[in-house]
């Protein structure tokens, strides 16, 4: 068999292939006997002719009138009320002794009950005063003493720069003051409404009876 006849046998198969083909499709589609069937509508589902006016329906949406306010409650009746008599009190008079306290700055000043203390300028009195400790040595060997310290009063009462500028006996009792008088608080000087510095000295008594 030449190549010409295995040709044309070639295209005669293919063209039975694609009509067997094309007849299978066919049958396929329409359902065997060559005829559709008619394809019921899903459940649920129904379209029908809609109705539809022309008449607006108007929706009344005004809101509707306040009620009318409560009638007014009817006013207290009248109630005597007694009026009280306030009786005076007596104030019993107290016998007050005379106190002869000394004067020193805005008001009266009674001492200390440990160490003294003298300030050099009459309107420099403490606000807050520390009694200085009693030096051990000092007290086993009975001595007594006094410190005289000048310092610095500060714009808000505190004590900056203590010196001692005498003392006796010398150097016993100067650190004790010392210590003391940097934790003192007094009313600072106020000019023309500011607060200033200013200097004050004090001395400090060491007394073994008082202390």
């Amino acid at each position: 068999m030449n190549a010409t006849v295995r040709y044309i046998v070639c295209v005669l198969l293919a063209v039975i292939v694609t009509l067997s083909a094309f007849y299978l499709m066919h049958r396929l589609i329409s359902g065997g006997d060559g005829e559709r069937e008619e394809l019921e509508p899903p459940p649920g589902i129904r379209f029908g002719e809609v109705d539809l006016t022309d008449e607006v329906e108007r929706v009344d949406r005004r809101q509707p009138d306040p009620p009318d306010p409560p009638d007014e409650p009817p006013p207290p009746p009248d109630m005597d009320i007694e009026q009280m008599e306030e009786t005076p009190r007596e104030r019993p008079q107290l016998d007050m002794p005379d106190l002869d306290l000394s004067m020193a700055g805005s008001g009266p000043f009674m001492g200390s009950y440990g160490q003294q203390e003298r300030t050099g300028d009459g309107d420099v009195v403490p606000l807050v005063r520390i009694q200085p400790q009693y030096p051990r040595e000092a007290a086993v060997a009975q001595i007594e003493g006094y410190v005289t310290i000048r310092f610095t009063i500060t714009e808000t009462g505190s004590v900056r720069n203590p010196q001692v500028i005498e003392s006796r006996p010398a150097r016993v009792f100067d650190r004790a003051a010392i210590r003391a008088i940097l934790r003192w608080r007094f009313q600072p000087r106020v000019v023309d409404g500011v607060a200033v510095e200013r200097e004050a000295t004090t001395t400090i008594d060491f007394d073994l009876d008082q202390a």
